[in-house]
Order: structure tokens, then sequence, then C-alpha cells
């Protein structure tokens, strides 16, 4: 089978699955792993991606998503063409398993798609704890958007033992104000700016902010760097995100 990949987290996915082979290009933001994308064309970033070069390919199925506002267009186009597409739009961490269940059975590899969720349901055990530190994924931070109630990241921070404060909020994020963050100052701040190498967080930037010196992350100095695409992205490495999550607020011990 011949599939082109749109996304970062579908590559992942395909390549978790041991499918690898089937892939014959994918987006210039999928980057891992590095053997797999470093074998096959790159055909453009999101909403520039070159659909007439796609179409050429002339693939058996095409993994997209709309977790960019806009991406409509790119799967109309390859639909247009008579190319089957297989469209994510995870919310919830159950979602992600959906997903992979989904591309594994479009795949034919049915059971190795069960097989890979049952290993990461086991690798993310639910923590259970008296007292749930209060936890701030920053997406962003100039201004500060964090993950809310429609949002697999706050699914982590639950599973981590940790709350979301903002998980109420009825959004896939949110901006928030200063006056926001003191109202439920989070004991934990996970860095994870979008777009941004991991080497480039800087914690200087979050606990020089006015007023923040009394926040207890910034503080008590729990202000950690995590990889957005270990937090940010939909695939089997939210694993790795948990795991970094569940180290920082058991640091709190």
């Amino acid at each position: 089978m011949r599939v082109f990949s749109h996304t970062c987290s579908n590559t992942e996915i395909v390549a978790a699955l041991g499918a690898a082979d089937c892939l014959i290009g994918c987006d210039d933001d999928s980057d891992f792993p590095v053997d797999v994308v470093g074998r096959i064309p790159k055909l453009g970033r999101d909403l520039d991606l070159r659909v007439d070069e796609v179409i050429a390919m002339q693939p058996d199925l095409v993994l997209t998503s709309l977790t960019v506002p806009g991406h409509e267009r790119i799967v109309d186009a390859i639909q247009a063409a008579g190319i089957a597409t297989l469209v994510c739009d995870p919310l919830s961490l159950e979602d992600i398993y959906s997903d992979i269940a989904r591309i594994a059975a479009a795949l034919g590899i049915e059971a190795r798609g069960a097989q890979l969720i049952a290993e990461m349901r086991a690798a993310m055990p639910r923590v259970e704890r008296a007292t749930r530190p209060k936890v701030l994924i920053e997406w962003w931070p100039k201004p500060v958007i964090t993950p809310t109630r429609l949002a697999w990241a706050t699914d982590l921070i639950e599973l981590a033992g940790g709350c979301n404060p903002w998980g109420v909020i009825d959004a896939k994020s949110s901006p928030l104000s200063d006056e926001q963050v003191m109202a439920s100052p989070p004991d934990v701040i996970a860095m994870s700016w979008c777009g941004v190498k991991v080497a480039n967080y800087r914690p200087d930037v979050v606990s020089r902010r006015p007023g923040w010196e009394q926040v207890p992350a910034v503080r008590d100095g729990r202000i950690v760097a995590i990889s957005e695409e270990f937090l940010g992205r939909p695939g089997p490495r939210v694993v790795e995100g948990y795991r970094q999550l569940r180290a920082a607020i058991e640091g709190l011990v």
C-alpha cells in the first residue's frame, strides 16, 4: 500500500505500527523517526502542501488531519482527485487511540493497532494521589496559552497525577491572563512551546513575568521543559510526555 502522510503525528503512528515501508512521502514537519522521514520526499508544510505533487505520486491513501485551521482545503483537493483520505482530528487521549485503530485498520494490520494501544495504556497508568498538584502546560509564552478541556494534554496531566485548573474551559486551548494564573497558581509549569526546539525553551521567560515570583512553580524552581513533540503531537510519543509530566509531579514529594 502506498501511503502519504500529511501530518507528523500520523507519520509517527504508521512507523510505530511497523508499517513505515508503506510511506512514499510526508509533510515537511514530519521529523521522526529520522531514518524513516530521511528517505522519503517531503512536499510542504500544513497549508502549503504541494497537493499536485502528492496527487502525482498516486498514493492509495493520504493520512491527514484537521488540527490546523484551513486543512479542509487540502483534504478537499486530495479527495477531488479521487484519492482516499483518512482524516484525524483528535481531542482526547481516547481519540488518539481511536485514530491509531483507524489507521491500523486502513493498513490491514488491526491486530498491531490493538497491540500498540494496549502498550500505550500500560505505559501510562493513572497515578492516584490524595492531593493533585496544579500543572500549567504552556503551548506559548506570550500570551500564555494552555490546553483546556478538549485536549489530550489535560488527560495526560490527570493520568500523571496532577490537575489542570483550566481544564474546565470548554475549548482545545485558551490564553490565560495573569489574574487567571494567580487564581489557581500552578505547582508545576511545563514549557512545551509549539514550533520551538526544546533547546530554546527559556525558564527565565516564565520566572521574570511581573507578579509571578510568588507562583509556587516559579518560587520553588518547578519550571520544566517538555518538548512539544511529546505533548503536542497526537501519536505514540505522548507516552514520553506522560513520563516527563509524572516525573515533574512526583518531584514535588
